[in-house]
């Protein structure tokens, strides 16, 4: 019997940890895995909401650390990762993604000489400035067991030396977009919930849909207020769930420039969110995991950013980059178009990765 310790606690890894926690149960006789919520993301309906909706398996330990700097995120959670380590004794670590939570999952793990796991491995943007990419290298580097996406991620570790024990078996995201979206569409209708969503009775058919959280965007007003400006001149109703970290930025502005077409809401659940993303007639995001579903689920994505560590998402318009810069921005809005002449190829798998992730641990 195989110990497995799962490290997890921002909602992107909850959604990946459903798939694969759900294969591992069907070879209980081989495989115990043990579930860590480190409790970074703290808001309900960014955490445990997840759990009931997605039937992940409870955690056998919650962490609360809660937000916080870097520094001291990873610091706590370094500290309480290591004493369930040292009690459990497990035979892997598993991470997922390029959190902070996975970087102290790896970091505690290498230190007791535990090997790590990493799920989504061998991504890059090549800006060292996102504390993402920072998280995502020296986890590759620390890890025995590397699962990558894609062909590049594959080829950004060859870059670095790192090819023993390296496995592209798709992106495991592609398997909950694929088995989840078939049941949001049949348990989701927006217009019986968009008041429950906003507060408000608002006829909505089309819509926009924005995630705005990373620093590079928000720590500076202007580049956030910018944004704002844009999508609030849109053609459609932008629909935009605000990440708590920014709320109180968000309050700000609205309540200055009072904002009429931005419905802004609570984070919502993913069932919800998926149907919001299939169904939206473009998607303005600065998330990593929301333009790779746009790219599955065939909506054009406008990312505000100036790299992606997803560059296969780029090819014919599925997404495209700008800045925070007013022209820029609205004019790649008004623009952005799938090229249907070319076929879609499927970078990210068959939605049969988790089966595969299983197939390696049961073989290793």
């Amino acid at each position: 019997m195989k110990k497995i310790v799962t490290v997890i606690g921002a909602r992107p890894q909850f959604i990946k940890a459903s798939m694969l926690s759900k294969e591992i149960k069907k070879y209980q006789n081989e495989l115990e895995e043990i579930i860590v919520n480190t409790d970074q993301h703290y808001d309900k309906n960014m955490s445990d909401i997840f759990f009931e909706q997605l039937q992940i398996p409870k955690p056998k330990y919650n962490l609360g650390i809660g937000s916080g700097t870097h520094g001291e995120q990873t610091g706590k959670m370094l500290m309480k990762i290591e004493e369930v380590l040292i009690k459990e004794k497990p035979d892997y670590v598993l991470v997922y993604g390029d959190t902070n939570s996975t970087l102290a999952g790896a970091l505690a793990a290498s230190k007791l000489l535990i090997p790590v796991i990493h799920v989504e491995a061998g991504l890059r943007s090549y800006n060292k400035n996102m504390p993402e990419e920072q998280n995502r290298i020296l986890t590759d580097h620390i890890s025995k067991i590397l699962i990558c996406p894609t062909d590049t991620a594959v080829e950004n570790l060859k870059k670095e030396n790192i090819t023993e024990n390296v496995y592209n078996l798709g992106d495991i995201m592609c398997d909950s977009v694929i088995y989840y979206s078939k049941i949001a569409d049949k348990t989701i209708v927006l217009k019986d919930n968009i008041k429950s969503l906003y507060g408000k009775n608002i006829d909505i058919n089309k819509w926009y849909l924005t995630t705005i959280h990373r620093a590079e965007n928000t720590a500076d007003s202007k580049k956030l207020q910018t944004i704002l400006s844009v999508l609030e001149e849109l053609d459609e109703k932008v629909i935009f769930p605000v990440h708590p970290r920014i709320r109180k930025f968000v309050d700000e502005l609205n309540e200055k420039n009072n904002y009429n077409n931005i419905l802004f809401i609570e984070p919502v659940d993913y069932m919800t969110m998926l149907y919001l993303t299939k169904n939206a007639k473009k998607i303005v995001t600065d998330s990593g995991g929301l333009q790779k579903e746009a790219y599955i689920l065939d909506v054009p994505c406008i990312t505000v950013r100036d790299q992606t560590e997803w560059v296969e998402t780029l090819e014919n318009g599925y997404n495209v980059l700008a800045k925070p810069d007013y022209f820029e921005l609205k004019q790649k809005i008004e623009n952005a178009q799938i090229n249907k002449k070319f076929e879609k190829k499927h970078y990210y798998g068959d939605g049969k990765t988790a089966e595969k992730i299983v197939k390696v641990l049961r073989e290793e």
